[in-house]
Protein backbone atom coordinates (compact mmCIF):
# COMPACT_ATOMS: atom_id res chain seq x y z
CA UNK A 1 0.00 0.00 0.00
CA UNK A 2 1.43 3.40 -0.97
CA UNK A 3 2.07 6.31 1.39
CA UNK A 4 -0.86 8.36 0.11
CA UNK A 5 -3.31 5.56 0.85
CA UNK A 6 -1.92 5.16 4.37
CA UNK A 7 -2.24 8.92 4.94
CA UNK A 8 -5.87 8.86 3.80
CA UNK A 9 -6.63 6.01 6.19
CA UNK A 10 -4.92 7.85 9.04
CA UNK A 11 -6.88 11.03 8.28
CA UNK A 12 -10.14 9.08 8.20
CA UNK A 13 -9.38 7.51 11.58
CA UNK A 14 -8.58 10.94 13.05
CA UNK A 15 -11.97 12.24 11.89
CA UNK A 16 -13.75 9.24 13.39
CA UNK A 17 -11.94 9.50 16.74
CA UNK A 18 -10.68 13.07 17.24
CA UNK A 19 -7.81 13.58 19.64
CA UNK A 20 -8.84 14.48 23.20
CA UNK A 21 -8.71 18.14 24.05
CA UNK A 22 -6.01 19.52 26.29
CA UNK A 23 -6.70 19.98 29.99
CA UNK A 24 -8.48 23.28 30.70
CA UNK A 25 -7.33 26.24 32.72
CA UNK A 26 -8.48 24.96 36.11
CA UNK A 27 -8.13 28.44 37.61
CA UNK A 28 -10.86 29.74 35.29
CA UNK A 29 -13.83 28.10 37.08
CA UNK A 30 -14.72 26.52 40.44
CA UNK A 31 -16.18 23.37 38.87
CA UNK A 32 -16.03 21.22 35.76
CA UNK A 33 -18.07 18.48 34.09
CA UNK A 34 -16.28 15.56 32.42
CA UNK A 35 -17.46 14.59 28.93
CA UNK A 36 -16.20 11.95 26.53
CA UNK A 37 -16.04 11.59 22.73
CA UNK A 38 -13.88 13.59 22.73
CA UNK A 39 -12.54 13.72 26.28
CA UNK A 40 -12.90 17.19 27.73
CA UNK A 41 -13.54 19.07 30.96
CA UNK A 42 -16.21 21.72 30.51
CA UNK A 43 -15.94 24.63 32.98
CA UNK A 44 -18.96 25.55 35.11
CA UNK A 45 -18.82 29.21 36.07
CA UNK A 46 -21.87 29.14 38.34
CA UNK A 47 -22.59 25.95 40.29
CA UNK A 48 -26.25 25.16 40.98
CA UNK A 49 -26.30 24.84 44.78
CA UNK A 50 -27.83 26.08 48.01
CA UNK A 51 -26.04 27.47 51.05
CA UNK A 52 -24.88 24.92 53.61
CA UNK A 53 -26.94 26.64 56.34
CA UNK A 54 -30.14 25.86 54.44
CA UNK A 55 -29.67 22.09 54.73
CA UNK A 56 -31.73 21.08 57.76
CA UNK A 57 -31.93 17.72 59.51
CA UNK A 58 -28.60 16.30 58.30
CA UNK A 59 -26.29 17.91 60.85
CA UNK A 60 -24.09 14.88 61.52
CA UNK A 61 -23.51 14.10 57.85
CA UNK A 62 -22.97 17.80 57.13
CA UNK A 63 -20.33 18.23 59.82
CA UNK A 64 -18.55 14.96 58.95
CA UNK A 65 -18.31 15.72 55.24
CA UNK A 66 -17.30 19.33 55.85
CA UNK A 67 -14.48 18.30 58.21
CA UNK A 68 -13.26 15.61 55.80
CA UNK A 69 -13.28 18.03 52.86
CA UNK A 70 -11.59 20.81 54.81
CA UNK A 71 -8.71 18.49 55.72
CA UNK A 72 -8.41 17.41 52.10
CA UNK A 73 -8.43 21.02 50.86
CA UNK A 74 -5.66 21.86 53.33
CA UNK A 75 -3.42 19.17 51.82
CA UNK A 76 -4.03 16.30 54.25
CA UNK A 77 -5.24 12.78 53.54
CA UNK A 78 -9.02 12.36 53.44
CA UNK A 79 -11.51 9.55 52.92
CA UNK A 80 -13.67 8.85 49.91
CA UNK A 81 -17.31 9.25 50.89
CA UNK A 82 -20.51 7.42 49.98
CA UNK A 83 -23.66 9.43 50.72
CA UNK A 84 -26.51 6.93 50.62
CA UNK A 85 -30.14 6.77 51.58
CA UNK A 86 -33.54 8.36 51.05
CA UNK A 87 -34.31 10.25 47.87
CA UNK A 88 -34.50 14.03 48.06
CA UNK A 89 -32.80 14.37 51.45
CA UNK A 90 -29.89 16.52 50.30
CA UNK A 91 -27.12 14.11 49.35
CA UNK A 92 -26.01 15.86 46.17
CA UNK A 93 -26.91 19.27 47.62
CA UNK A 94 -24.56 18.62 50.53
CA UNK A 95 -21.59 17.81 48.27
CA UNK A 96 -22.06 21.01 46.28
CA UNK A 97 -22.75 23.12 49.38
CA UNK A 98 -19.61 21.88 51.16
CA UNK A 99 -17.52 22.74 48.12
CA UNK A 100 -19.10 26.20 47.97
CA UNK A 101 -18.49 26.80 51.68
CA UNK A 102 -14.77 26.09 51.32
CA UNK A 103 -14.23 28.04 48.09
CA UNK A 104 -13.13 31.32 49.67
CA UNK A 105 -10.87 29.55 52.15
CA UNK A 106 -9.38 27.20 49.53
CA UNK A 107 -9.79 28.60 45.98
CA UNK A 108 -7.71 25.75 44.54
CA UNK A 109 -10.36 23.22 45.57
CA UNK A 110 -12.29 22.22 42.42
CA UNK A 111 -15.43 20.15 41.94
CA UNK A 112 -15.47 17.74 38.97
CA UNK A 113 -18.70 15.92 38.09
CA UNK A 114 -18.48 12.50 36.45
CA UNK A 115 -21.55 10.74 35.03
CA UNK A 116 -22.02 7.09 35.98
CA UNK A 117 -22.18 6.04 32.33
CA UNK A 118 -18.75 7.63 31.76
CA UNK A 119 -17.13 5.67 34.59
CA UNK A 120 -15.20 3.60 32.05
CA UNK A 121 -13.18 6.70 31.12
CA UNK A 122 -12.19 7.54 34.68
CA UNK A 123 -8.55 6.48 34.24
CA UNK A 124 -8.13 9.09 31.51
CA UNK A 125 -9.80 11.71 33.69
CA UNK A 126 -7.51 10.90 36.61
CA UNK A 127 -4.48 11.45 34.37
CA UNK A 128 -5.71 14.99 33.69
CA UNK A 129 -6.30 15.68 37.38
CA UNK A 130 -3.10 14.05 38.61
CA UNK A 131 -0.99 16.50 36.61
CA UNK A 132 -2.81 19.66 37.79
CA UNK A 133 -1.65 21.86 40.70
CA UNK A 134 -5.12 21.84 42.29
CA UNK A 135 -7.15 19.62 44.58
CA UNK A 136 -10.27 17.94 43.21
CA UNK A 137 -13.51 16.56 44.59
CA UNK A 138 -14.47 13.99 41.97
CA UNK A 139 -18.23 13.66 42.29
CA UNK A 140 -20.68 11.12 40.85
CA UNK A 141 -24.40 11.54 41.52
CA UNK A 142 -26.85 8.63 41.73
CA UNK A 143 -24.19 5.92 41.48
CA UNK A 144 -25.43 2.33 41.23
CA UNK A 145 -24.78 -0.83 39.22
CA UNK A 146 -26.86 -3.63 37.78
CA UNK A 147 -25.77 -7.28 37.98
CA UNK A 148 -24.21 -7.25 34.49
CA UNK A 149 -22.71 -3.76 34.68
CA UNK A 150 -18.94 -3.75 34.28
CA UNK A 151 -18.46 -0.07 35.17
CA UNK A 152 -17.87 -1.06 38.78
CA UNK A 153 -14.41 -2.28 37.77
CA UNK A 154 -13.48 1.23 36.68
CA UNK A 155 -14.66 2.58 40.03
CA UNK A 156 -11.85 0.66 41.68
CA UNK A 157 -9.37 2.91 39.86
CA UNK A 158 -10.84 5.81 41.81
CA UNK A 159 -11.16 4.07 45.16
CA UNK A 160 -7.97 2.00 45.16
CA UNK A 161 -5.94 3.46 42.31
CA UNK A 162 -4.31 0.22 41.19
CA UNK A 163 -0.52 0.17 41.02
CA UNK A 164 -0.27 3.97 40.73
CA UNK A 165 -2.59 4.65 43.63
CA UNK A 166 -5.35 7.24 43.68
CA UNK A 167 -3.93 10.68 42.89
CA UNK A 168 -3.01 12.49 46.08
CA UNK A 169 -4.95 15.54 44.91
CA UNK A 170 -8.25 13.69 44.26
CA UNK A 171 -10.99 12.55 46.64
CA UNK A 172 -14.12 10.76 45.43
CA UNK A 173 -17.64 11.52 46.67
CA UNK A 174 -20.62 9.51 45.39
CA UNK A 175 -24.33 9.65 46.15
CA UNK A 176 -26.63 6.66 45.87
CA UNK A 177 -30.04 5.46 47.03
CA UNK A 178 -28.39 2.09 47.74
CA UNK A 179 -25.94 1.34 50.49
CA UNK A 180 -24.29 -1.45 48.50
CA UNK A 181 -24.54 0.20 45.03
CA UNK A 182 -26.56 -2.65 43.51
CA UNK A 183 -30.16 -3.81 44.14
CA UNK A 184 -30.67 -6.26 46.98
CA UNK A 185 -32.68 -8.66 44.77
CA UNK A 186 -29.75 -8.90 42.35
CA UNK A 187 -27.40 -9.65 45.23
CA UNK A 188 -29.71 -12.44 46.44
CA UNK A 189 -30.18 -13.82 42.91
CA UNK A 190 -26.44 -14.11 42.36
CA UNK A 191 -25.99 -15.76 45.75
CA UNK A 192 -28.66 -18.36 45.02
CA UNK A 193 -27.37 -19.25 41.55
CA UNK A 194 -23.62 -19.20 42.18
CA UNK A 195 -21.43 -22.24 42.73
CA UNK A 196 -19.70 -20.37 45.52
CA UNK A 197 -22.35 -17.97 46.85
CA UNK A 198 -20.07 -16.03 49.20
CA UNK A 199 -17.67 -15.14 46.39
CA UNK A 200 -20.24 -14.50 43.67
CA UNK A 201 -21.18 -11.01 44.79
CA UNK A 202 -18.41 -10.11 47.20
CA UNK A 203 -16.48 -8.16 44.56
CA UNK A 204 -19.43 -5.89 43.81
CA UNK A 205 -20.80 -5.56 47.33
CA UNK A 206 -17.33 -4.78 48.69
CA UNK A 207 -17.22 -1.62 46.61
CA UNK A 208 -19.07 0.13 49.43
CA UNK A 209 -16.42 -1.05 51.88
CA UNK A 210 -13.81 0.86 49.90
CA UNK A 211 -15.40 4.17 50.92
CA UNK A 212 -13.88 5.43 54.15
CA UNK A 213 -17.03 7.40 55.02
CA UNK A 214 -20.59 6.08 54.86
CA UNK A 215 -23.05 8.88 55.47
CA UNK A 216 -26.68 7.78 55.78
CA UNK A 217 -29.66 9.98 54.85
CA UNK A 218 -33.06 9.01 56.18
CA UNK A 219 -36.61 10.27 55.54
CA UNK A 220 -37.48 13.39 57.55
CA UNK A 221 -40.41 13.69 59.92
CA UNK A 222 -43.01 16.44 59.74
CA UNK A 223 -41.24 18.76 62.17
CA UNK A 224 -38.02 18.58 60.14
CA UNK A 225 -39.95 19.12 56.91
CA UNK A 226 -41.59 22.26 58.32
CA UNK A 227 -38.27 23.46 59.75
CA UNK A 228 -36.73 23.27 56.25
CA UNK A 229 -39.49 25.48 54.88
CA UNK A 230 -39.15 27.95 57.78
CA UNK A 231 -35.40 28.19 57.07
CA UNK A 232 -36.06 28.92 53.39
CA UNK A 233 -38.62 31.59 54.27
CA UNK A 234 -36.26 33.29 56.70
CA UNK A 235 -33.34 33.18 54.29
CA UNK A 236 -35.23 34.59 51.30
CA UNK A 237 -37.45 37.02 53.20
CA UNK A 238 -40.81 35.37 52.53
CA UNK A 239 -43.32 36.40 55.20
CA UNK A 240 -46.46 34.26 55.56
CA UNK A 241 -48.87 33.71 58.46
CA UNK A 242 -47.50 30.77 60.44
CA UNK A 243 -50.78 28.82 60.55
CA UNK A 244 -51.38 29.34 56.83
CA UNK A 245 -47.83 28.31 56.02
CA UNK A 246 -48.11 25.13 58.08
CA UNK A 247 -51.46 24.13 56.57
CA UNK A 248 -50.30 24.72 52.99
CA UNK A 249 -46.99 22.92 53.54
CA UNK A 250 -48.72 19.84 54.99
CA UNK A 251 -51.27 19.80 52.16
CA UNK A 252 -48.42 20.06 49.62
CA UNK A 253 -46.55 17.04 50.98
CA UNK A 254 -49.79 15.07 51.31
CA UNK A 255 -50.49 15.44 47.58
CA UNK A 256 -47.04 13.97 46.86
CA UNK A 257 -47.22 11.18 49.38
CA UNK A 258 -43.77 11.94 50.77
CA UNK A 259 -41.75 14.36 52.86
CA UNK A 260 -38.18 15.26 51.96
CA UNK A 261 -35.86 18.20 51.50
CA UNK A 262 -36.68 18.17 47.79
CA UNK A 263 -40.43 18.36 48.46
CA UNK A 264 -39.84 21.20 50.95
CA UNK A 265 -37.86 23.15 48.36
CA UNK A 266 -40.52 22.55 45.67
CA UNK A 267 -43.19 23.89 48.01
CA UNK A 268 -41.06 26.93 48.83
CA UNK A 269 -40.47 27.68 45.13
CA UNK A 270 -44.25 27.70 44.63
CA UNK A 271 -44.76 29.80 47.77
CA UNK A 272 -42.13 32.36 46.78
CA UNK A 273 -43.62 32.72 43.32
CA UNK A 274 -47.12 33.28 44.70
CA UNK A 275 -45.73 35.98 47.00
CA UNK A 276 -43.72 37.75 44.31
CA UNK A 277 -40.31 36.85 45.74
CA UNK A 278 -37.43 36.14 43.35
CA UNK A 279 -35.13 33.27 44.27
CA UNK A 280 -31.54 33.79 43.19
Amino acid sequence: MDTQALNRIADALDRMAPAPLAAPDFAAAPAFVWHVEPDRLEPVKQVNRVDLDLLVGINRSRDTLLDNTRRFAAGFKANNALLWGARGMGKSSLVKAVHGTLQNEHPDLKLVELQREDMGSVARLLNHLRAAPHRFILYCDDLSFSHDDQHYKSLKAVLDGGIEGRPENVVFYATSNRRHLMPRDMIENERSSAINPSEAVEEKVSLSDRFGLWLGFHPCDQDEYLAMIDRYCASYGVSVDANTLRAEAIEWQATRGARSGRVAWQFFVDLAGRNGVHIA
